[in-house]
């Protein structure tokens, strides 16, 4: 909790900071700065400001990202300039070209972000094992996040694209949905796995069950779930074609049971899969016999440096990609889309394809 507690203080500490700044910037274009009435020339600063504060009508999170982003590429641009005129010996002139560049690179790199996130990229890992499990090849997705950038519809689009990938299975690491998921979006999701050739499972996030949301949509996920076909795995193993374990863990929020209490009693000679929202017991899980640990959760760090936090504070085991603990692969995987935010940085939408070559 004082995570998070540090993390909203920064948010709005930062976010505050920035919009002081900005204003300060956008006074020094000369069209602004050259308004004879002082007031109306601070007045006119603060419309573009304001235009940014206003995607706060459209979220909270978005809003403080993009005037970050600002903040940061004034104060690069304004350092870069500062060391040009200083080493080229020259005065500054009246135009403030610091500040056209520094718009420029932000929109540029928010374009760039905004593309990451509604662009679903496809990764690819290949391992092998001695265990006698043939070929298992396995699709992930997780942090679909219903309505960010994949409404229903743009959700089932890329199910089509998975389902040509023939994997044995297709496992959803939890946050399928969240609280401003609506009923719609939720139900033809859930048709277009229910259309899928490729059998699906899924494991709960910390998203699915709602923060805000009552029972009846908790009962209503489910049902279009299993209606759909989908196998709900919570803290249970199942045996795939005699072949390999596929194990599905409660969420942390929701109070799993031990790792050696739900790997212990498996015939450990089979390959185990391991499927996990969050990444936060790799190692014990590891200890226990699994072999592949799937993870979501952390959406690849979604904005940097926000969405390390987690990490550098130990919360989670990892970010983004593979991690080895003695012979088990652990893959947290960036998400096929984000919470709330439209933007990710240093990181980009994904599914994941992992074939595993077995005896």
């Amino acid at each position: 909790m004082s995570m998070w507690i540090f993390f909203m203080a920064f948010m709005f500490i930062g976010g505050l900071a920035a919009v002081i700044y900005l204003v300060t910037r956008f006074h020094k274009f000369s069209f602004i700065k050259g308004i004879k009435n002082r007031f109306l020339s601070w007045f006119v600063a603060t419309i573009p400001v304001l235009l940014v504060l206003s995607i706060i009508f459209y979220e909270t999170y978005t809003m403080i990202v993009v005037a970050l982003h600002m903040a940061l590429f004034f104060i690069l641009s304004d350092i870069g300039s500062a060391i040009y005129h200083k080493k080229a010996g020259k005065e500054r002139g009246k135009h403030y070209w610091a500040g056209v560049v520094a718009l420029c690179l932000t929109a540029i790199a928010l374009g760039w972000a905004f593309f990451n996130a509604y662009h679903v990229s496809r990764s690819y890992y290949e391992f092998n094992t001695v265990k006698k499990c043939g070929n298992i090849r396995v699709a992930l997705i997780a942090d679909s996040h219903l309505g960010v950038t994949l409404d229903g519809k743009r959700f089932g689009e890329q199910m089509e694209r998975i389902d040509q990938e023939g994997a044995d299975f297709l496992v959803i690491c939890g946050d399928f949905v969240d609280d401003s998921s609506s009923n719609d979006d939720t139900y033809i999701a859930c048709q277009a796995l229910g259309k899928m050739k490729t059998p699906v499972y899924f494991v709960y996030g910390n998203h699915d069950r709602g923060y805000y949301r009552n029972k009846e949509f908790d009962d209503f996920l489910r049902k279009c779930l299993t209606d759909n076909g989908v196998t709900i795995l919570q803290d249970k193993a199942e045996l795939i074609d005699g072949r390999f374990y596929l194990v599905g863990c409660e969420d942390r929020s929701g109070g799993p049971i031990e790792a050696s209490d739900l790997i212990g009693p498996l015939d450990k000679s089979k390959y185990i899969i391991t499927c996990d929202h969050q990444p936060y017991r790799f190692e014990d899980l590891s200890s226990e016999g699994s072999d592949l640990v799937l993870a979501g959760h952390t959406h690849g760090g979604h904005v940097w440096p926000s969405g390390y936090f987690p990490y550098w504070f130990g919360i989670n085991d990892a970010i983004w990609g593979l991690k080895e603990y003695g012979d088990t692969k652990c893959i947290v995987t960036s998400g096929i889309s984000g919470w709330a935010i439209p933007f990710k940085t240093g990181t980009h939408s994904e599914y994941v394809i992992i074939d595993i070559h077995g005896d």
